[in-house]
């Protein structure tokens, strides 16, 4: 009886131990048994049945921490500038169902401007890179940034969800910096850790929840201040009735100070450049008046 050809070895991986591929390799090349076909049998880190437990929901945290900060660490990304912003405004060339512009279609363009000079900002001599756009890698304002950022030839980053309706990126997120998430806590978390600046388009909850996790992080202190920058200053304000919050006790009239109003791409990409020109080092909300580049109380 001819002996079962061995299996083909993994690289090695700086270790005299076998590593978790090798190990991999040689169990699928076992011979098949009551015992080896049993689930009870698998590789703990290759049986979904078992890491797809509630009680496994920690681990499932950690792994959606870890593969996109490693990857983003493995590409030179320093930075990001994350763009915010509704799915469901359209294309400039786009018409309401009457046949009149979108109101709000104009923003598509803003945002793919922005991701343009965002993107030119230039690279470390080792070729890391600062300011590297990054969304929600989805349709609309999303599909805009990603799209400023393919303009000027660069990469761009899309965080990208599970959604019961279907949700797949959009043709212009740099597919190794397109990363898919089951929990929007840890999506979240990824649009923060890196962000140096942040535009925030009209936009519904997701948007809005966006917004003020942010907000939140600055005025307590949580993270460092950079540049918030909310485009379209009339909706904001219609939505939003930030100065009803200051009269009413519920924040301190310095925490509008977190915000800007800007009126295009160029004015908030000034804005972040003046911001980093006065600030060179990180300024806490709570240790320094806020100061990112404007204020809600201007137009």
């Amino acid at each position: 009886m001819s002996r079962a050809a061995p299996p083909p070895a993994a690289p090695f991986s700086g270790t005299p131990l076998d590593d978790a591929l090798a190990d991999l390799l040689h169990a699928d090349a076992r011979r098949q048994t009551s015992q080896t076909l049993s689930p009870s049998y698998r590789l703990a880190y290759r049986d979904p049945d078992f890491l797809l437990r509630d009680n496994m929901r920690a681990v499932r945290f950690q792994l959606e921490l870890l593969k996109p900060d490693m990857l983003l660490e493995e590409a030179g990304i320093l930075s990001t500038f994350v763009i915010y912003g509704s799915a469901r405004i359209p294309r400039a060339d786009a018409c309401t169902t009457e046949g009149a512009p979108h109101p709000l279609a104009h923003h598509y363009a803003q945002a793919r401007a922005l991701a343009r000079l965002a993107s030119a900002f230039p690279a470390e001599s080792d070729g890391r890179r600062h300011f590297v756009v990054c969304s929600g890698g989805g349709p609309s304002i999303m599909e805009a940034a990603n799209r400023g950022a393919a303009d000027a030839g660069q990469t761009s980053v899309g965080l990208n969800i599970v959604l019961p309706m279907e949700q797949v990126p959009n043709d212009f997120v740099t597919p190794e910096l397109c990363f898919q998430f089951h929990y929007f806590a840890l999506r979240k978390m990824h649009f923060i850790l890196r962000a140096k600046a942040v535009a925030v388009f009209p936009g519904g909850f997701g948007t809005l929840d966006e917004l003020f996790d942010l907000l939140t992080l600055m005025q307590t202190g949580k993270m460092a201040i950079i540049p918030l920058l909310l485009f379209d200053e009339p909706f904001w304000r219609e939505v939003v009735d930030f100065d009803a919050l200051v009269a009413r006790g519920m924040i301190a009239q310095r925490d509008l100070s977190l915000i800007s109003f800007v009126p295009d791409a160029w004015a908030a990409w000034d804005a972040v450049q003046r911001f980093y020109a006065e600030h060179p080092e990180p300024i806490w909300h709570r240790r320094h008046p806020a100061a990112a580049g404007g204020s809600a109380q201007a137009s």
